[in-house]
């Protein structure tokens, strides 16, 4: 069966095509710009050239159009009519309480990913128009729901709940979430497998760290701790996210400043983390060359965002009383090689041993401590788009 998975932003929409049975991609695109000037959809058809499509994209029915007419395109097409793709599956960003697993789409799911959408202004509206517009154009295809929440719902009270009063949870639901699940989910399972063993009796730090960062504690196959909270802005130093801040300094700045708490928020997701602290920019691979070139702020933001980790994963091992392996992922723990070797010269004290040479690797699977460490450590190429496409399968199959 084919799959077709789609991630819709507000103005983008990435989409992959993957044969179930041998878990290859068959093309694989983006939909920029979708209702503003300059849309253009990039298509790249496995063994064949990339396309790109240059053309008006008022909303994202039309940019889903264009996705299928790209894929049954004769020329650089991959299948031959809509009949071809068996289900589709979506990513969608927050399901809050109401879903611990991936689900079949119906207007009932539909309603309550809407209830959730207060929790996620920025993602769920742009996912909710993403499975509408596939609907409207594909009815009679089976379609799943798969939240980056989900994986994070095995969590016990005593790490989702926050330390207000108890009413804001009863009455908004205001608790530890968690998001990119799916990763975590699919990396810890990965990690597990590459050592012959199952994630059921092993104790894994999952670090997923790119331009969004987030570290998960998963004990026994079951999430019991993560760093983003209610929002994706809680925890590391990300790319232009500040992280962990004292609460107080938001009213500190805003009455300094004069801005309004939107205007502060806005600062906090989109003005602050690795971008804010060096002054380079939201690039870690830019700031790791500003840091060569002997620029002290970037060489201080990197190790600021190295220690954050490393104090993550010493929480996590101690949530957990104890850990068998660390896993870096996404593209800053699967491609930062030097980045890598920072954050494990903190891990002595866990008997975690890196080893330099076969750390020296980039986007592949690889066991990265020595021979003999307590700990093992792990390079593991995220890959959501294949986990959604295993979860949609074992749905709709």
């Amino acid at each position: 069966m084919n799959i077709l998975v789609i991630n819709c932003g507000s103005s983008s929409l990435k989409y992959q095509l993957i044969d179930s049975a041998s878990e290859t991609v068959l093309a694989k695109g983006l939909c920029e710009r979708i209702g503003i000037d300059g849309s253009v959809l990039t298509h790249t058809p496995a063994g064949k050239d990339k396309v790109k499509v240059e053309t008006p994209m008022p909303n994202h029915t039309v940019a889903v159009k264009l996705v299928i007419d790209a894929l049954t395109n004769a020329d650089h097409g991959v299948i031959k009519s809509l009949d071809e793709i068996g289900a589709v599956g979506h990513r969608v960003v927050h399901g809050g309480e109401k879903f611990a697993t991936s689900v079949v789409i119906d207007d009932t799911v539909l309603k309550a990913i809407e209830e959730c959408n207060d929790l996620a202004p920025l993602h769920n509206p742009a996912n909710l128009i993403g499975i509408n517009s596939c609907r409207e154009i594909m009815p009679k295809v089976p379609m799943v729901a798969v939240f980056d929440t989900a994986f994070h719902q095995t969590m016990p009270e005593k790490a989702y709940l926050y330390g207000l009063p108890y009413e804001y949870y009863e009455k908004y639901k205001v608790r530890r979430y968690g998001f990119h699940g799916t990763s975590h989910d699919y990396v810890s399972a990965k990690a597990a497998e590459l050592l012959g063993r199952t994630r059921d009796d092993l104790k894994i730090i999952v670090c997923h760290l790119g331009n969004g960062g987030s570290i998960s504690a998963v004990n026994h196959g079951k999430c019991v701790d993560t760093s983003m909270g209610l929002t994706p802005l809680e925890g590391l130093i990300m790319g232009t996210r500040s992280g962990d801040i004292d609460p107080a300094i938001c009213d500190f700045i805003c009455q300094k400043e004069g801005l309004t708490p939107a205007e502060m928020n806005n600062v906090l997701n989109k003005k602050s983390g690795v971008l804010g602290l060096s002054r380079v920019s939201s690039d870690f691979r830019d700031i790791e060359a500003a840091a060569n070139d002997g620029n002290k702020l970037a060489r201080v933001t990197l190790d600021a965002f190295y220690y954050r980790v490393a104090k993550y994963v010493g929480a996590y091992a101690a949530a957990m009383n104890g850990v068998d392996i660390i896993a870096f992922t996404a593209g800053v723990g699967e491609n930062n090689i030097s980045g890598r070797a920072e954050i494990c010269k903190y891990f002595g004290y866990l008997g975690a041993e890196l080893d330099t040479e076969k750390n020296n690797v980039r986007g592949e699977e690889r066991i990265i401590s020595r021979d003999g460490s307590r700990v093992t450590l792990m390079c593991i190429p995220t890959n959501e788009e294949l986990a959604i496409a295993r979860q949609t399968l074992a749905l709709v199959k």
